[in-house]
Formats: C-alpha cells, structure tokens, sequence
C-alpha cells in the first residue's frame, strides 16, 4: 500500500510541474457546434515555441460560407484594435484572444446572435514577428475550424464518454477508499486484540507469581 501511496504522489507532482510548466498557454481546438440564437467562441490559440523570445502578432480571420469556393476576410486584429471586414458581421464579433498585449497568442472571437448563414469554415492567421538580438523572423500560422450551427444543443459523443468515464472515476475512488477502511480496520482490531491478549497474559502472569509467593509465605510460616 505505502508504494501505491508513493506513486500516487509521484504522479500528482508530475502533473503539478507539467501544468506550472505549460500553464501560460495550451493549444485547445476550437468547438465546432453552434445553436442558433447564441453566442459562440471561435478559439483560436497559437503558442509562442520560446516564451523568452519578444515578438508581435496581427490577426486575421476568414470565413467561407458552406457550399462556397472562396474565402472572405471578415476580421482583423493588430495594434490598433479590431476592425469588422464584413458587412454580414458587423456589430456581431467581439474580440475573445490575448488583451494588453502585442504578443498574441490566443486570437479566438465570439460570434453573437449565430445565424445558419453562419455555417462554414473558419481560418485565422497569425503574423508574427519574433525579435532577437540582431534579426527579426517572420512566422505566419494558421488555423481551422469548421463550425456547423443547429437548432438545438446536442451532447456528443465524446461528451458522453467523458461523462461516464467521470462517473467510473468516482466509483473506483470509492471502492478504493472502502477497501482501505476495511484494511485499517482490521488492522488495528488485530492490534487491539493482540494487546489484549498480551495485557491478560501479563495479568494471568502477575497473579499466578503473586499467588506463588502467598504459598511460599505459608509454607515458611508453618
């Protein structure tokens, strides 16, 4: 038990390292399913490789409604703020990404009142511009997201998955900790009657010495 106990700790600070670690910024794929009448994030993260490096990002977003061949600029975002390049998203996208700083990494936006006209494909850029000590390097990255819009929310599959395997989780903790109380349990009732025998052991012991001697005593009175 003290060894699983030990690589339980070994995991949790692994765990604790990789997230201090990497906690400053994480590529997590954008959802992909809107309903209709809400809001909507269209996540767009793109992490610097060298955090000690300086650098500037712009921004810019194109859609290409579904069925349709090319893409349109819709958005961008640089040091002058954002600026709405279509007129079907005007008043509708509010910038969502990296804020009071130059350096973006996160460029995602959010989409309010999702239509069905919406429905189509995504693609950010990122300009970047990395600073060293005597050059500049350029980088352009992009990313996709393909975004369908429905009328009602559904739950997918790997939202079901991760739910049971939730439940799953809890359960086997449980069963886990049941097993270690009935493990203490018994041993410390082993304890306990291991002291008790030895505590009437010793009494059994004290009183057949003290009997002994009250037999020797008579004997010597006689």
């Amino acid at each position: 038990m003290a060894a699983f106990h030990l690589l339980l700790l070994s995991l949790l600070c692994c765990t604790l390292l990789v997230s201090r670690c990497h906690g400053a910024c994480a590529e997590v794929d954008s959802d992909t399913e809107a309903v209709a009448g809400r809001g909507f994030k269209l996540g767009c993260i793109s992490c610097k490789r060298r955090s000690e490096v300086e650098g500037s990002a712009t921004v810019e977003w194109y859609f290409r409604p579904k069925g349709e061949a090319d893409f349109v600029r819709i958005y961008t975002y640089n040091e002058d703020g954002p600026t709405i390049e279509n007129e079907h998203f005007i008043d509708r996208v509010d910038w969502n990404g990296s804020k009071r700083s130059n350096d973006i990494q996160d460029a995602s936006i959010y989409l309010l009142n999702v239509t069905f006209n919406d429905t189509g494909t995504y693609r950010c850029f990122f300009n970047r511009i990395l600073s060293y000590e005597n050059y500049e390097y350029s980088t352009v990255v992009s990313k996709v997201v393909h975004l369908s819009v429905v009328a009602k929310a559904t739950r997918g599959t790997a939202s079901i998955v991760s739910e049971v395997m939730m439940y799953v989780s809890i359960i086997g903790l449980q069963v886990w900790l049941l097993i270690e109380m009935i493990y203490c349990y018994r041993k410390i009732a082993a304890a306990g009657e291991e002291a008790l025998r030895e505590a009437a052991n010793a009494e059994y012991l004290a009183i057949a010495s003290e009997s002994k001697d009250n037999c020797a005593g008579v004997q010597v009175g006689e």
